[in-house]
């Protein structure tokens, strides 16, 4: 991932209701949800989700699909994780530390706090 578009993304995300949206989409999958649940779901209006959704999709991070007369909106994993990637890929000196890996990355269990 490129750090013009890291910088989209976590944009993006730095706003309280589309760090909800991404993170209800994630939860719900490939199959995504229509924009009213969506709307329902996290108590946002109808012109808000739209911009909303908007933002996040310039992003790369929500893609969506016509079906029927709904509008079906979709996490994009794919730049979720490239994201994480990114923001991991120097993590500890080079030494893999995803959580798929089971290594924990550069943890001191003696510190303190955030």
């Amino acid at each position: 991932m490129e750090t013009k578009n890291a910088v989209s993304a976590l944009a993006a995300l730095a706003q309280e209701s589309r760090l909800a949206i991404f993170r209800l989409l994630v939860q719900a999958g490939p199959d995504g949800l229509a924009a009213g649940r969506i709307g329902e779901a996290l108590g946002i209006a109808p012109s808000s989700l739209s911009f909303h959704m908007k933002e996040l999709t310039h992003a790369g991070l929500v893609s969506s699909r016509q079906e029927s007369r709904f509008v079906i909106y979709s996490a994009h994993f794919g730049t979720m994780n490239e994201l994480l990637g990114f923001l991991t890929e120097n993590c500890c000196g080079g030494t893999p530390c995803l959580p798929a890996t089971g290594v924990e990355c550069c943890v001191d269990e003696t510190a303190t706090g955030p």
